[in-house]
């Protein structure tokens, strides 16, 4: 068939069928949908916080002291307004879905967009005592700029600690979307739901997974193909076990080798104990204990 004609005669039934499946499905909507232009700005935001963060490792460009102040206090302005107003979408995008008519969704963006800034201190001290955990833990360490620009797990763990912070102030969406674009450049996927303490080191880092409900303690190392995960998303209903405790908790001073699978809720690894390469882990594991 001639494709003039094709699009002439044909092509119409297809944009009828699209747009009747576009504008009549509740849950895909077109106009109040989180859109591909709003997950970019994010990434853009991420990059301009972790800048931030880190000055001359993930600017665009060498910062001076000199210029330090006033970097900081542009780049924050300029992250303020534009988090702020995705933090406001989102928040009316739940109350909208949720068909939620008691709350402000201006307040709590507000709110929460304060804390976050507010609160990047203690984030950027937070990263360094992991950067350090991997200076001390990594034998193949020079410099620890070589850390920050080179190892994949300095932008992971970076992200996930503004993504956690954010999920713990109940914003919707924008920590999945940072989280997962950590994954995408890294290989390491952690959920921003999952708690994490310091000096936290993932060497080499490729192929980690660290699920949502997981509690991770101090000084933790872990290597390269870590599963710490759930046993199974559904229950015997074949429902998915929203709201449970779905992955383990590690204590810490824990090692756990590469390729390492550690799953369910009520699975605890106690204080100290190394875990082998290669183990399959579904039942508790005493303090300081050897599994090989």
């Amino acid at each position: 068939m001639d494709l003039t004609r094709w699009m002439n005669d044909k092509l119409p039934q297809v944009v009828n069928s699209l747009e009747e499946s576009i504008t009549g499905n509740e849950r895909l909507g077109a106009d109040d949908a989180i859109s591909l232009t709003g997950r970019e700005d994010i990434y853009q935001i991420l990059d301009d916080i972790l800048a931030v963060l880190f000055p001359g490792y993930y600017s665009k460009e060498k910062i001076s002291t000199e210029d330090m102040n006033f970097y900081l206090a542009d780049m924050l302005r300029h992250i303020t307004f534009r988090l702020g107003k995705q933090i406001r979408d989102v928040f009316k995008y739940r109350c909208l879905r949720d068909k939620c008519n008691d709350c402000n969704c201006e307040d709590r963006a507000h709110s929460a967009l304060v804390y976050l800034i507010e609160a990047l201190s203690i984030i950027r001290e937070m990263l360094i005592a992991d950067i350090k955990s991997a200076e001390l833990g990594d034998p193949a360490v020079h410099y620890i700029d070589e850390i920050i620009l080179s190892y994949p797990y300095v932008e992971a763990i970076a992200t996930y600690r503004i993504a956690h912070m954010l999920y713990q102030l109940d914003v919707p969406i924008i920590p999945r979307i940072m989280s997962e674009r950590a994954h995408s450049r890294t290989g390491i996927d952690i959920h921003p739901g999952a708690q994490i303490g310091e000096s936290f080191f993932i060497d080499h880092g490729t192929g980690v997974v660290i699920g949502e409900t997981c509690r991770i303690g101090k000084n933790v190392k872990i290597y390269q193909g870590v599963t710490l995960g759930a046993k199974s998303p559904f229950d015997r209903d074949g429902k998915p076990r929203k709201g449970q405790k779905r992955h383990p908790d590690i204590e810490d001073d824990v090692i756990i080798y590469a390729n390492a699978t550690i799953l369910g809720g009520k699975t605890v690894i106690g204080k100290g104990a190394v875990v082998g390469g290669n183990s399959w882990i579904v039942e508790s594991v005493p303090p300081g204990a050897h599994i090989r």
